[in-house]
């Protein structure tokens, strides 16, 4: 009995201690990627405005292939809608939110089925005739005491990854 009586103070301890450390762990994450890629920056800006186009380079879609998807609108315009379900990825969707053409596309994404949308973008630069650097953002809040994942988890090798395979898959076509 004295056992139980331990391991339940043990576990209410850790759970306890959870809660505290997420009160002092940011709300806010940003993660960010980028690469040279050596096409014309409109090639680029072109693939990238698509957002069906991140099944080929994006990490997520690697990690569980039985991703469902949907879609509604016309891909690469204001108002298109991207929408996944994943038991191993979780549960978002995407919405374009602006284009400047050959400069900046932006993206509320709208992760685990939240209200309230982290902001993302892809930006092209131009380096030189036929190299491109594109930067592939995200902002947002973690509600407490999500926020504690953060701890464990660094969204940023994702984005780097990402722009690294969005660099093989263009420079192969």
């Amino acid at each position: 009995m004295k056992f139980l009586k331990y391991a339940l103070f043990t576990v209410l301890g850790l759970i306890v201690l959870a809660l505290v450390v997420a009160a002092f762990v940011p709300k806010t994450f940003h993660a960010e990627g980028s690469a040279v890629i050596n096409k014309p920056n409109a090639d680029v800006f072109n693939y990238v405005k698509h957002i069906k186009n991140q099944e080929n380079f994006g990490v997520w879609f690697e990690q569980d292939p039985n991703i469902i998807k949907t879609s509604e609108g016309t891909d690469g315009t204001v108002g298109f809608k991207y929408s996944w379900k994943s038991e191993e990825v979780g549960n978002g969707s995407q919405v374009i939110t602006n284009i400047e053409e050959n400069k900046r596309v932006d993206i509320d994404l709208f992760l685990m089925d939240s209200t309230e949308p982290a902001k993302s973008f892809f930006t092209t630069e131009a380096v030189s005739e036929n190299q491109t650097k594109v930067r592939w953002v995200v902002d947002g809040e973690m509600p407490y005491p999500f926020n504690l994942m953060s701890l464990c988890y660094d969204m940023n090798k994702d984005f780097v990854h990402g722009t690294a395979n969005l660099k093989a898959v263009l420079e192969k076509q």
